[in-house]
C-alpha cells in the first residue's frame, strides 16, 4: 500500500526538517572531530587513562565545547539580531549539535576496544583514527551538501586529512 503524504501540521514538520537538513552546517562536526582527536592525543600524553575515563573525557569535552558554541552564538550574533526566545535557543542548540555528535564515534571506539583485544594504547590509536576519519567524513558531507564539485570535495577531504595527520604527528612526537 503506498504511503500517503503528510498533511497539515505533520507536513509542516516534515518540510521544516527537510529545510534544516538542506541548510545543515557540518562545520561543527569537522571542528568536533578535530577536538576529539586532540583530546585523545592529549590524554595519551598525560598517561594511561582507563577506558571509562577517556570515554567520559571525550563526551564531556564535546559537551563543554558545544555549550560554549551555543553561548557564543546566542550572546554574539543572535543577541543583536533576535530576541532570545525558546525557538531561537533550540535552533542554535540544534545548529551546534554536530560538535558534540562528533565526539561519540571516538568515545564508542574506546568503549568497544576491548572487543578487539586492544590495550589502552591501542584504544587511543583506534579513537584517534576514528576521529580523523570522522573529520574527513564531516568535511565531505559539508562539501556535498553545499553542492561542491567533486574536485573541491576531494580538496576539502585532503585538507582535513592533513589536519588530522598533523594531530597524529603530535601524538607520535609526544611518544606515547
Amino acid at each position: 500500500m503506498p504511503r500517503s503524504e503528510p498533511t497539515g501540521a505533520a507536513a509542516s514538520r516534515v518540510a521544516r526538517r527537510a529545510e534544516r537538513r538542506a541548510h545543515a552546517d557540518y562545520t561543527g562536526g569537522v571542528y568536533g572531530s578535530l577536538l576529539a582527536a586532540s583530546v585523545v592525543t592529549g590524554a595519551g600524553a598525560l598517561g594511561s587513562f582507563p577506558r571509562a575515563e577517556l570515554v567520559l573525557l571525550l563526551l564531556l569535552t564535546g559537551a563543554v565545547f558545544w555549550g560554549a558554541h551555543v553561548h557564543a552564538q546566542l550572546f554574539g550574533a543572535h543577541l543583536a539580531q533576535h530576541t532570545l526566545d525558546r525557538a531561537v535557543v533550540l535552533h542554535v542548540c540544534r545548529d551546534e549539535w554536530p560538535i558534540l555528535k562528533a565526539a561519540v564515534p571516538p568515545a564508542a571506539a574506546v568503549a568497544v576496544s576491548p572487543l578487539f583485544g586492544l590495550d589502552v594504547r591501542g584504544a587511543l590509536w583506534l579513537a584517534l583514527s576514528v576521529a580523523v576519519a570522522g573529520q574527513v567524513g564531516w568535511s565531505v558531507a559539508a562539501a556535498r551538501r553545499a553542492g561542491a564539485s567533486p574536485r573541491l570535495t576531494a580538496a576539502t577531504a585532503l585538507v582535513n586529512l592533513l589536519l588530522g595527520l598533523l594531530i597524529v604527528s603530535f601524538k607520535l612526537v609526544l611518544k606515547h
